[in-house]
């Protein structure tokens, strides 16, 4: 074997990245499906978790949330990891169902949802696309991503007591330019380095799709819904 057909470092260190980004989207695809099923299941069922207290059902949404977190983390590196992925995402499709009901209300709701989808697709792959090609360091963009987020949060807790529109309209632009800037730092870590599991990477991508869905759907519904 001559030299030349030796792979050195850096050609071994792309080739690792590059498979792990692959795996990722791959993963991402497929992880697409059971949030549809989910999300369809809840639509027929009237599935709510926020039915009674909004409080609770959000404290509990994060129970179970964390509680997914955990288990994918400590299984990242097998099948198992896979496997509660799947059904994360099929438990957010379950919570994704209680926005399309609302927004399937509206006689232009299908349309509304349809373009939501779109602008989704179109801020991940534009984010996805600077984050693959940019020189620059963006390491630095976490910590202050996850302050806003954090701050968004907190304020969107408090709207569940204070119920003001103009704080739910703020603060769905705010989660929607958090979560575009999020895609960008997280598929850069991939590209960098940063992240070499790809189930981890898959599970921070697809959070910051689907807030990324849902903040467009409320801003459609606020300023598009209509009434029959």
């Amino acid at each position: 074997m001559s030299l030349n057909s030796v792979p050195m470092n850096g050609e071994v260190i792309s080739l690792t990245r590059n498979r792990v980004l692959r795996n990722t989207y791959l993963l991402l695809a497929i992880s697409m499906l059971p949030t549809i099923a989910g999300a369809a299941l809840g639509v027929r069922l009237g599935f709510s978790f926020f039915a009674g207290s909004p409080l609770i059902g959000f404290l509990l949404f994060m129970g179970i949330a964390f509680g997914f977190f955990f288990a994918i983390e400590k299984f990242k590196n097998s099948s198992v990891g896979v496997a509660l992925l799947l059904g994360f995402t099929f438990f957010m499709g379950l919570m994704l169902s209680r926005i399309l009901q609302v927004m399937l209300g509206f006689s232009n709701g299908a349309s509304l949802i349809a373009l939501a989808a779109g602008g989704t697709g179109v801020i991940f792959f534009a984010m996805a696309s600077i984050a693959t090609v940019t020189k620059r360091d963006l390491s630095g963009m976490g910590k202050f991503l996850f302050v806003g987020m954090i701050l968004a949060l907190i304020a969107g807790v408090a709207n569940i007591f204070l119920q003001l529109p103009v704080l739910s309209i703020v603060m769905s632009v705010v989660f929607l330019g958090i979560f575009s800037a999020y895609i960008l730092y997280d598929v850069n870590r991939v590209v960098s380095g940063g992240e070499t599991n790809y189930i981890s990477a898959t599970l921070a991508i697809y959070l910051d799709i689907y807030n990324v869905f849902v903040s467009l759907l409320q801003l459609l519904g606020i300023f598009g819904g209509e009434r029959d």
